[in-house]
């Protein structure tokens, strides 16, 4: 397995955006979007904690992505994605590695991220980091 030479540094909206969405866009139906995925909510995001998103470059390429978020009391990953020529080269152990370390340093004691059934592939990459399956019931509704 060779690894790649990608640089970790934080999400720059206005230099980002449009890259990262179509990293996003390649990886499949892993990554699903929703309105909270739009420009406008990922900036309200970025008022929030910009230091939890992340990118990765290689070359002057982004190549992956991920995106946490903490709420004072518990983290939450979103949207790990790397592009497929660039997976299994460490990016995305690294990108994991780079948020949980981002979140324990603000004071978070527990995390969260969602699996799709449809990426239920992904599932032995998360657990080869330290991550378990919980078995509950995830609900959601739409406020607006």
């Amino acid at each position: 397995m060779s690894r790649s030479r990608a640089t970790l540094r934080t999400f720059d909206f206005d230099r980002d955006w449009e890259s990262v969405q179509s990293v996003w866009a390649r990886c499949g139906p892993g990554v699903q979007f929703s309105r909270s995925d739009a420009p406008e909510e990922i900036r309200k995001k970025l008022e929030r904690d910009p230091d939890l998103f992340l990118v990765a470059e290689a070359g002057d390429a982004i190549v992956g992505a991920v995106m946490g978020g903490f709420d004072g009391r518990r983290g939450l990953v979103y949207h790990l994605a790397v592009v497929p020529e660039q997976r299994r080269r460490g990016i995305g152990v690294a990108l994991m590695a780079e948020v949980e370390a981002r979140l324990k340093a603000r004071g978070c004691l527990k995390c969260y991220l969602l699996v799709t059934r449809e990426n239920a592939a992904v599932v032995d990459f998360y657990r080869s980091l330290g991550w378990g399956v919980m078995d509950m019931f995830l609900m959601g509704k739409e406020l607006a």
